[in-house]
């Protein structure tokens, strides 16, 4: 199935005032031909010390270069100009991406995601010996508040970009924006996508005529997937405006509407009792602060027999966002640690029934969306501009490499009312036969 013909019929013109939304950094009056100091040269040298002394060599503004210490370099870091340098140290967590964006920090192209990756398991082990001092100075930022008329301004910071911008790089198939699942490695990101919605559905063991409510449902893809393969009535609920225009339009489209109701609502005014309950990439959304009341708006909304799974991006522990993406790409943004997702469960006596981690489907999915952003840079550039461009790939790279080192996990889990009896007794109809589709 191929949507790029009714999806050119969509809604999908950005509001004006996302063009310069990402904080751009100044290239004028910065002085970038005088010899580099000592004291510069001393604070690379430290910077990659405090960083676990990875193998990267920076190249300064004037074309001299800082070897590292240990072993020859893998990767090169050029700054255009003194300032960047001093950016940079006082807060790496906060400056490197804006000074990608700039391009006043230049990376090899292609070398972006391995630099990445290589950064973050170095810093891994050397932060464990880092000085409270040294903490606090690159400390990440609490995230910004969830509450109603926040996580409204968060979405649309987000996923309102426009629809032509995520068409280029997203699957063709239902515009997924979340972790793929890929069952072999010679699968195509559209056969792993549908294969995900159809390994969530198993989970639940949709039947036909079941009720669903779906907490935050992007465009609206798993909604028709489960009204078209289960025969299921789905009430999805998501505040992005041009999300549910362009799920409506499909569901229209794809004759689902009878079964399918999107409301332009927060997940919190979810109302009336489900066989189901599900949340795909929400609930990095929510706010830990928020935690108890999704737990409590879960038991009421799920009848006593029903199954609930959230799929989220997670944490082996609990840890802030990167200052950097949640500043500057997603406002608002927590994942959980596996210890807090479990709370989720414990505040209302549920019974989980399954844990998977999909941490290496997910860089495979990024992966695949790098590679196709890349192929549409230029069309990126063209919707907003070459800031914008350099920005969206370094969270596309920071990301990947962050679930390649294992930074960051994806959890699905599975779970219901403690007393339902009713539950599934083993795995095994999960993989009777596969999931992936042989063409889409």
């Amino acid at each position: 199935m191929n949507d790029n013909t009714a999806r050119e019929t969509q809604p999908s013109d950005r509001p004006a005032e996302h063009k310069g939304r990402i904080l751009k950094l100044p290239l004028e009056n910065l002085q970038t031909d005088r010899e580099p100091h000592s004291y510069e040269r001393w604070m690379i040298a430290k910077l990659m010390r405090m960083a676990g002394s990875p193998p990267v060599r920076f190249r300064l503004w004037n074309g001299d270069t800082v070897e590292p210490d240990d072993g020859p370099a893998r990767f090169t870091i050029q700054l255009t100009d003194p300032k960047a340098l001093l950016a940079l140290v006082a807060n790496p967590n906060l400056a490197f991406g804006d000074l990608y964006s700039a391009g006043r920090l230049q990376v090899p192209d292609g070398e972006l995601p391995d630099l990445m990756e290589c950064l973050y398991r170095h810093v891994h082990q050397a932060r464990k010996q880092w000085p409270k001092w040294l903490e606090a100075l690159w400390r990440n930022h609490a995230p910004r508040s969830t509450g109603l008329e926040e996580a409204k301004e968060n979405i649309h910071h987000h996923y309102d970009l426009g629809n032509d911008f995520y068409s280029l790089w997203l699957d063709s198939a239902e515009m997924q924006y979340t972790c793929a699942y890929y069952e072999s490695p010679d699968v195509t990101l559209e056969q792993a996508q549908l294969a995900k919605l159809e390994h969530v559905c198993r989970k639940l063991r949709l039947r036909p005529g079941m009720t669903v409510v779906e907490a935050g449902c992007g465009w609206g893809g798993l909604a028709r997937y489960m009204a078209r393969n289960y025969g299921v009535k789905v009430h999805a609920y998501n505040i992005s405006k041009e999300q549910i225009a362009y799920a409506r339009a499909e569901a229209k489209r794809q004759q689902l509407d009878q079964l399918i109701d999107y409301i332009e609502d927060d997940y919190r005014n979810i109302h009336g009792e489900y066989d189901a309950f599900v949340s795909i990439g929400m609930l990095e959304h929510v706010g830990k602060e928020n935690y108890q009341a999704l737990s409590d708006l879960i038991k009421r909304s799920l009848k006593p027999d029903g199954l609930a799974l959230l799929h989220s991006i997670g944490r082996n522990r609990p840890m802030l966002m990167n200052a950097w993406i949640e500043k500057r790409i997603f406002p608002g943004a927590y994942p959980p640690s596996i210890g807090e997702f479990m709370g989720i469960c414990e505040a209302n006596d549920f019974s989980v029934i399954d844990v998977e981690n999909l941490r290496l489907h997910y860089a495979r999915t990024l992966a695949h969306w790098k590679e196709r952003f890349d192929q549409n840079d230029d069309k990126v550039t063209a919707l907003y501009d070459e800031h914008f461009t350099r920005a969206w790939r370094m969270y596309l790279s920071g990301s990947l490499a962050a679930f390649r080192a294992g930074s960051l996990q994806l959890f699905q889990v599975v779970f219901s009312h403690g007393d339902n009896n009713a539950i599934p007794q083993s795995r095994q109809d999960l993989y009777t036969f596969p999931a992936t589709p042989e063409e889409v």
